[in-house]
């Protein structure tokens, strides 16, 4: 048992020492953004453009859910009149920033996991490195980059597309007016908490992408190693949302 527990802790270590391996060979890689810049930017259409449907279905009916379940809360104790600002400041602060995250986590941060892990177990990595070819630089900094910068955007269009959803829903099903839903949110309306889901969706960006490259470079064992990466990818990428947004939030809003 005790060699078992020695065992995973070492392993654990190791793993996190390779992890912060590649950030520095990612960090010594940000001088070549520019000549780069085409890999880049085909990252951010894939991480960016390519998401735009999947982040406008879970924007509009994160919002329209959490629209009907504030007003299931303040049912019989306070107005509806209050929705504007009790639904769009959970959303700008910590839903919008976090289901998008947690989305992008299975569709980018595992991709990314199981595009690398392919190129691990067929080779192809070790023939860049013969040709004298950075695969951090050339695979991992475009990625990690590209979703670093498209994550925020992502997040910003999630919440605005979530505040229209439940704008939709106190409209049309609530019968709130229109004018008080829009003036409820415009006195909760803080840049804070706009600046704060932003700086999440940064930290965000770089877990989700740093994880699945890591994981993807690590891969083997054939077509089964890629799957088992893949999922390993994503699991890591989501718990690693949740725990910094726990971290993120007491440095941004809690204290």
């Amino acid at each position: 048992m005790i060699t078992f527990v020695g065992g995973k802790v070492y392993k654990f270590f190791t793993e996190l020492g390779q992890f912060f391996y590649l950030m520095l060979g990612v960090l010594k890689s940000l001088g070549r953004v520019f000549r780069d810049r085409m890999l880049i930017i085909e990252q951010m259409q894939h991480v960016g453009v390519n998401s735009l449907a999947l982040v406008t279905i879970i924007g509009i009916f994160t919002g329209a859910v959490s629209c009907w379940q504030a007003a299931y809360q303040i049912k019989g104790l306070i107005s509806y009149s209050y929705l504007g600002s009790a639904t769009t400041k959970a959303i700008i602060i910590e839903l919008g920033p976090v289901l998008a995250a947690i989305v992008l986590a299975g569709r980018v941060g595992a991709s990314m996991a199981a595009e690398l892990g392919t190129m691990k177990v067929t080779e192809q990595i070790d023939a860049l490195e013969s040709m004298a070819i950075s695969p951090v630089r050339y695979l991992a900094m475009p990625r990690i980059v590209a979703t670093t910068l498209m994550l925020p955007i992502l997040v910003i269009y999630a919440s605005s597309i979530a505040i229209m959803g439940a704008y939709l829903v106190a409209v049309l099903f609530l019968d709130v007016p229109s004018e008080t839903f829009l003036s409820s949110f415009k006195k909760a309306f803080e840049f804070k908490d706009v600046f704060a889901g932003t700086i999440k969706a940064l930290f965000f960006g770089v877990a989700i992408s740093s994880i699945g490259c890591f994981i993807g470079f690590q891969t083997s064992g054939g077509a089964e190693g890629v799957g088992l990466s893949t999922i390993k990818a994503f699991v890591v990428a989501a718990a690693s949302i949740l725990i910094l947004d726990y971290i993120l939030w007491n440095f941004l809003i809690g204290m």
